[in-house]
């Protein structure tokens, strides 16, 4: 039997029951990387050699009666976390040669779960693309199309598992980082509430691993199917035992429904900052039917849907307000002339950005009171609705551009172009309030490749999106292998 394409849940239930050992799932997974990673260039940081010893390790563990719940199963992890004795470069030359000393605290959680690491995956320079590619590592393709982007920053990651390496994967969101990848590769993702999974050693190479509150980020699961989201998502949550003194498990709640038709979902295909491409809109309808033809109660419109034009105003603002703080003072003060050059009537996703970047403590608490208001107005709504089904991005995965110019670049939906990164706004709506989302897959373009949604839903109600997501997956179908 093949196992390289096999769920999480598959292999340890096989583990369990003797039909394989974990030496040879390990592999048999470095072998199809060998052959094929070639074409893809997910896996930048192998790790051959320990995973062996790792999974020698789980095979006699398992041997003596042990089992925990990755124990023995081949995982990759994305190249931005801290694994001690593996470079963690975040694709920036300067920093090609830092290796750190410890693993970061969800590398222990995968390592004391007893995955078995087989490497690193990669990631865009600094994390700041949604594409992935590097001067150290080079261009991860999709492995749908080579000619296309698997997505970033998590794009090694969904590419390694689109292709079969591992079974499981970590990433990390603050602008769909998880989601992107995952809508672009065919497979499942899920970004956590803010908070409910500690990030500590998920850090920038010349930065100290402390436990810190992030402002958006979150660091969260992905997988091939729903039902193993969950299974890692498990092992990830909960809080820095640093910042407790102990270890402690965070416990959320059940899913608010366990069938299809007994949930209440509001569906989106439209902003009113930047059109949803025809491919994503199908795939969005897709879900949409699936829902109404087994009669749960489906939604077009809501008055208690908060503005979503504010929405991503203020999440672009909150973004932005962190990605120059360490710049240069002359390139932070070109910034400020730019900015102040606005017009005060200018509100497009443009000038929010420039402001974002230049804003004073004074601004981002401004912006942070906003926040707090769209936080309440998603309370409101969470009491009439479950989840909100909408898109990811506009397109399906496009092609490669390596404009170093991140504000020239421009994205072409349905043959029209427009900013390229305004197509954060989807990844933006439960990323500012930080509520939960899953990447699903919802089938294909006319061109052949993956279309997912997202799902967003209730903040600490994660097992809510989740559960939604694996009931879809019954109905619809879920990860398909590339052709």
């Amino acid at each position: 039997m093949e196992w390289n394409f096999q769920t999480a849940e598959t292999l340890a239930a096989a583990l369990r029951a003797g039909e394989v050992t974990s030496a040879e799932l390990t592999d048999e997974a470095i072998a199809r990387i060998e052959r094929d990673d070639k074409a893809i260039n997910a896996i930048c940081v192998p790790d051959f050699d320990r995973a062996r010893a790792a999974a020698r390790d789980a095979d006699r563990a398992r041997a003596h009666g042990e089992d925990r719940p990755l124990l023995g199963i081949p995982v990759t992890v994305k190249e931005s976390y801290n694994i001690a004795g593996l470079p963690t470069t975040w694709g920036m030359p300067p920093h090609r040669n830092h290796m750190p000393a410890e693993d970061a605290v969800q590398v222990s959680r995968l390592k004391d779960a007893g995955a078995v690491v087989l490497g690193k995956t990669n990631v865009p320079l600094g994390l700041q693309d949604v594409q992935s590619f590097n001067d150290i590592y080079g261009t991860t393709n999709n492995p749908w199309n080579h000619g296309r982007t698997s997505g970033g920053s998590s794009g090694g990651s969904a590419a390694a598992l689109a292709s079969g390496f591992g079974a499981l994967s970590i990433g990390s969101d603050i602008g769909g980082s998880l989601r992107t990848p995952a809508h672009f590769c065919g497979i499942y993702a899920h970004k956590p509430t803010l908070g409910l999974a500690a990030s500590r050693g998920m850090v920038p190479p010349a930065a100290p691993a402390l436990p810190v509150d992030l402002d958006l980020a979150v660091v969260g699961p992905m997988a091939r199917t729903a039902r193993d989201l969950t299974l890692l998502l498990d092992v990830m949550a909960g809080p820095d035992p640093l910042t407790l003194g102990v270890a402690h498990e965070l416990m959320l709640p059940p899913a608010r429904r366990d069938r299809l038709r007994d949930f209440r979902v509001l569906v989106l295909d439209e902003h009113p900052l930047i059109p949803t491409g025809a491919d994503v809109r199908e795939g969005v309808n897709r879900v949409a039917d699936a829902l109404v033809d087994v009669g749960a109660r489906v939604e077009r419109h809501s008055p208690l849907l908060p503005d979503l034009t504010e929405a991503a105003v203020i999440y672009t603002q909150l973004l932005f307000s962190s990605s120059v703080a360490r710049f240069p003072v002359e390139a932070y003060e070109q910034l400020r002339t730019q900015a102040a050059a606005l017009r005060a009537d200018d509100q497009s996703l443009e000038a929010a950005r420039l402001r974002g970047m230049v804003c004073s403590h004074r601004d981002w608490i401004e912006a942070n009171d906003r926040r707090e208001a769209h936080r309440h107005g998603w309370r409101q709504f969470f009491a009439e609705f479950d989840a909100v089904v909408c898109p990811i991005t506009p397109t399906p995965a496009f092609p490669h551009d390596h404009n170093p110019d991140l504000m020239g670049r421009q994205i072409d939906i349905d043959g029209v172009k427009y900013p390229y990164l305004d197509q954060l706004v989807w990844a933006g709506l439960p990323t500012m309030p930080g509520l939960p989302a899953t990447a699903i897959p919802a089938g294909r373009s006319p061109e052949g490749l993956p279309v997912g949604v997202q799902l967003i839903g209730p903040m600490f109600e994660d097992r809510t999106p989740l559960r939604l997501a694996e009931l879809l997956e019954q109905k619809i179908g879920g990860f398909q292998r590339p052709e």
